[in-house]
C-alpha cells in the first residue's frame, strides 16, 4: 500500500513563539479533558489515533520551543485521573505509553535516531527490531508472586492504577498460577480487548434487556473490566493479549521476541502476527500487510508497534519524559468529513489570548461526532499562514460555509478546506473582535521583539481585571499538575469566583487557602449551598489543608507565568533549590544585564523568553502582593534529587563539548543527570567540569582561561564506570 503524502513539518519560521504557547496550551486542556474521558470514564470522544496525533503536534512545539514545555503538558504524564470506587496499587515500573509514528518517513527516522543514540555502526551487524499489532483496548499489568496471581492493575496515571484483581481472575486468557520455573516475581503487562463478534453479541443483549448499548469495543471492554461487581465482568466475554512486563526478579530471555515468547509458555495469549525484523523495510512490510488486513482481524487495532528487540539495547536507550526512546507505535491514517461551520466563537484564555473556535453541525468522523474545531487565530480565519502565505488556497471562513474537517494532529480538528460553490452570497467575513469579550477591555496584537512582526494572537489587555483570565489562572493553580486540589476543579472554581469574599468566593490563590476560617464566620455554610453537603465541603477544606506544603517546582508552575511550563519549572526548581533562593534570584534579575539574569539565562533549557517571562513576573507589585499573601498560607518544600550518594559528579555543573565518540551528546547527559549532576549549555564559573571531546572549540578555552577541570571522553567513562 502507497504511503499517504506527508504533510509539512512545523518550523520555526512558521510560528511565533506566542503563537506556540497559545497551541501548547491550548493542547495541554483539551488532551487532559480527553485523558480523563478515556481512562476515567471509558467514555472516549476521539479515537485514539486522532489523540495521539494532538500528542504529535504537541511534541513538534516542545521540540521547537523547549523553554515553552508546560508542566501540565501532555509528554510530562500518562494516563488519566484513577476511577472511583477501586482500591489503588502503585506500580513499582511505571506504565509509560509510546511516542507516535504516523508516516512511513516516521519509522525510518525512529530507527535512525536509536542507532545515533547507541553509535550503532552497521559494521556491528543488523538492528533487530519487532513489530506487533496494537490492540485498541484496556491496558492491565497481572503481577505474580511464587507462581500465584496476586493482584491486577489498570495503568490509572502511569504510576498508581484501580485494583482489579477480582474482575481479571474471571477472564479465561490470564492464567491464576505460573507453571514450574517461572521467576518468583513476574508482573506480565497486555491489553484487554473484546472481539468484534462479542462485542455484537453483547449490544444485542444489553439493548433486549433495556440496557444502553457501547460505543465501540474498546469501550466495552474497559467497561466491563472496571465494574465493581465481578459477577458482571465474568459475564462479559474478555480477552488478553500479553506483549510487556513490569518487575521481573530475574528475566527468562534477553530479547523482547524472547520474553513474548516465555510468556506463551507460561499459558498466556500472544499475538501471533508479531514479527522479528532487521530493517525500517520489513517493518513497513508489516505495517502495511497489517493495515490491509485489518479489517479481517476480528478485532479493534490502530497501528502497530515497533520495539528494539534486544533487552541490554533498551536499557542503554532508556526514556524521554513519559516513553521509551526504544519503541514507537505507528498509527494508522485518519480521516476527514463535510459538514456546516455554523458559528465562530471567541474564547479567553488564561494568558488573554482570544482563541476562535469553529462551532460546527455534528458529524462523525472516524466513529466520533465531532461539533468544534480549531481555528487557531484571525489569520487563519483569513486564509493566511504563518508567513503570510495563503492557506486553503487564500480562502477566508464564514458562518454558514461548507467545510472539510479533518481529524489529524488535534483532538479538536481542523478545517483543511471550504467549499465556495455552496457559500451563501450573503455570508459575511468574519470580523475578529478588537475588544474581550469577556471585560471589554482593549484585545491588541503585540509586536514580537525577536522577530519584529506582529504576533498572530490577539490577547486581551485587562489582565487581573478580566474575569476570563483570573477564572483560567485560578483553574491553572488547582490544576493536576499544580496544586492538585481533590474537589476543586474547573466547575467548582468557576463558581467560588462568582461569589464575594464574605460569602465563600475564591478570587486568589490564597484565598483558597483561607476559605475554611472564612466559612465559619459566614453566615451561609458551603455545606448549605446546593451539589455541597457537610461531608464534601469537610473533604475539600481537608484537601486544601493537605497542600499547604508543595513541592517548589509545582509552586513554580501553578503561578502561571507564561511560557514556563512543567519541564522549566523543574530546572528551575533543580537549580534554585528553595524558593527563597529562587525568588531572591527573580528578583534580582530585573535587569536583562544583571549577573542574576545571566544565571537564569544560563540554565540548561531556559532560554531568554523564559528569562525575560519570570524577570517581568517577579518585577509586578501586584503579582508580588497575590505571592506574599499565598506564602503566608503555604510552606514550599525544597527540591529533592534522587540519591546519588558515591557519585563523584553529584551537585556538580558539566558541559559537554567537541565531538564525543564513545556515545551520543544525549546519552552523555542522560547519564549525567542520572549521577545528579546539572548539564549547562555553557561555561560559567559556576562550571565545575568540561567534558571535551575532539574538536572542542570556544567552551573549552573559555574553560581552560577559568581554570576549570577539564577531562576527556575517556576519562569521563573511567570516572562513572563503576555506578
Amino acid at each position: 500500500m502507497a504511503e499517504s503524502l506527508r504533510p509539512n513539518e512545523i518550523s520555526q519560521d512558521d510560528l511565533s513563539k506566542a503563537e506556540a504557547e497559545q497551541r501548547l496550551e491550548q493542547l495541554a486542556q483539551l488532551i487532559q479533558k480527553y485523558d480523563e474521558a478515556y481512562h476515567t470514564k471509558d467514555a472516549p470522544l476521539v479515537t485514539d489515533a486522532d489523540y495521539d496525533r494532538l500528542r504529535r503536534e504537541n511534541e513538534r512545539l516542545e521540540d521547537l520551543f523547549p523553554d515553552l514545555v508546560r508542566q501540565d503538558s501532555p509528554s510530562q504524564r500518562v494516563g488519566g485521573e484513577l476511577a472511583e470506587g477501586f482500591s489503588k496499587i502503585s506500580h513499582a515500573v511505571p506504565m509509560l505509553s509510546l511516542d507516535n509514528a504516523f508516516y512511513d518517513k516516521d519509522v525510518e527516522d525512529f530507527i535512525g535516531k536509536v542507532r545515533r543514540f547507541l553509535r550503532y555502526d552497521p559494521l556491528m551487524g543488523a538492528l533487530a527490531i519487532t513489530a506487533e499489532p496494537k490492540i485498541d483496548g484496556l491496558s492491565l499489568a497481572v503481577r505474580y508472586e511464587k507462581r500465584k496471581l496476586v493482584h491486577a492493575v489498570t495503568r490509572g496515571d502511569g504510576s498508581t492504577g484501580e485494583n482489579v484483581t477480582a474482575n481479571a481472575l474471571t477472564i479465561a486468557d490470564i492464567p491464576k498460577e505460573l507453571p514450574e520455573g517461572v521467576p518468583e516475581v513476574v508482573e506480565v503487562r497486555g491489553e484487554v480487548y473484546m472481539s468484534h463478534a462479542d462485542f455484537t453479541g453483547l449490544n444485542e443483549r444489553m439493548v433486549a434487556n433495556g440496557g444502553k448499548a457501547f460505543a465501540n469495543p474498546r469501550n466495552a471492554a474497559a467497561g466491563s473490566l472496571r465494574q465493581l461487581n465481578s459477577k458482571i465482568t465474568e459475564s462479559r466475554p474478555l480477552k488478553f493479549f500479553a506483549y510487556a512486563w513490569g518487575e521481573m526478579s530475574e528475566m527468562s530471555a534477553d530479547t523482547q521476541m524472547g520474553m513474548v515468547e516465555a510468556f506463551a509458555k507460561w499459558g498466556f495469549v500472544v499475538n501471533p502476527l508479531m514479527k522479528r525484523c532487521e530493517s525500517a523495510q520489513d517493518l513497513l512490510a508489516v505495517y502495511h500487510g497489517i493495515e490491509e488486513d485489518r479489517a479481517d482481524l476480528g478485532y479493534d487495532i490502530d497501528g502497530v508497534v515497533y520495539k528494539v528487540d534486544r533487552l541490554d539495547l533498551q536499557e542503554r536507550l532508556g526514556f524521554v519524559s513519559r516513553s521509551p526512546r526504544w519503541a514507537i507505535a505507528h498509527k494508522f491514517p485518519a480521516e476527514r468529513a463535510f459538514t456546516t461551520l455554523n458559528e465562530i466563537e471567541i474564547q479567553v484564555g488564561r494568558t488573554g489570548a482570544l482563541t476562535p473556535v469553529a462551532k460546527l453541525e455534528p458529524v462523525t468522523v472516524g466513529g466520533v461526532v465531532v461539533s468544534n474545531a480549531t481555528l487557531h487565530n484571525e489569520d487563519y480565519i483569513k486564509g493566511i499562514g504563518q508567513n503570510g502565505e495563503p492557506i486553503r488556497g487564500g480562502k477566508d471562513l464564514r458562518a454558514g460555509d461548507t467545510v472539510i474537517i479533518q481529524r489529524a494532529g488535534d483532538v479538536i480538528p481542523q478545517i483543511v478546506d471550504v467549499d465556495l460553490d455552496k457559500r451563501d452570497e450573503e455570508a459575511c467575513a468574519f470580523e475578529f473582535p478588537k475588544v474581550c469579550p469577556a471585560c471589554g477591555s482593549h484585545a491588541v496584537r503585540e509586536k514580537n521583539p525577536a522577530s519584529g512582526r506582529m504576533d498572530a494572537v490577539r490577547r486581551c489587555t485587562g489582565g487581573l481585571i478580566c474575569p476570563a483570565q483570573a477564572v483560567e489562572k485560578l483553574k491553572h493553580f488547582v490544576s493536576r499538575n499544580a496544586f492538585d486540589i481533590d474537589g476543586l476543579g474547573e466547575k467548582q472554581v468557576e463558581a467560588f469566583f462568582e461569589l464575594s469574599l464574605e460569602e465563600g468566593g475564591v478570587h486568589t490563590p490564597a484565598d483558597i487557602f483561607t476559605l475554611r476560617e472564612r466559612d465559619k464566620a459566614s453566615l451561609v455554610k458551603l455545606r448549605s449551598r446546593e451539589g455541597w453537603g457537610a461531608v464534601s465541603a469537610r473533604k475539600l477544606f481537608d484537601a486544601i489543608d493537605a497542600r499547604r506544603q508543595i513541592d517548589l517546582n509545582r509552586l513554580i508552575f501553578g503561578l502561571g507565568i507564561r511560557h514556563v511550563g512543567e519541564g522549566n519549572a523543574k530546572l528551575l526548581a533543580r537549580a534554585y533549590g528553595s524558593w527563597g533562593a529562587f525568588q531572591t534570584a527573580m528578583r534580582a534579575a530585573h535587569e536583562e544585564g544583571s549577573e542574576a539574569f545571566k544565571e537564569l539565562n544560563d540554565i540548561d533549557g531556559i532560554g531568554s523568553a523564559v528569562a525575560i517571562a519570570l524577570v517581568e513576573f517577579f518585577s509586578e507589585p501586584h503579582n508580588l502582593e497575590v505571592l506574599d499573601k499565598l506564602l503566608s498560607e503555604i510552606t514550599p518544600n525544597d527540591f529533592i534529587v534522587a540519591d546519588t550518594s558515591g557519585s563523584p559528579v553529584a551537585g556538580k555543573t558539566l558541559v559537554f563539548t567537541g565531538s564525543l565518540e564513545r556515545m551520543s551528546r544525549d546519552e552523555a547527559k542522560a547519564r549525567a543527570e542520572a549521577l545528579g549532576a546539572k548539564v549547562s549549555g555553557s561555561v560559567s564559573k559556576k562550571t565545575d567540569m568540561v567534558i571535551a571531546g575532539p574538536k572542542a572549540g570556544s567552551k573549552l578555552t573559555k574553560a581552560q582561561s577559568l581554570g576549570i577541570s577539564v577531562i576527556s571522553e575517556d576519562d569521563w567513562f573511567d570516572l562513572t564506570k563503576d555506578l
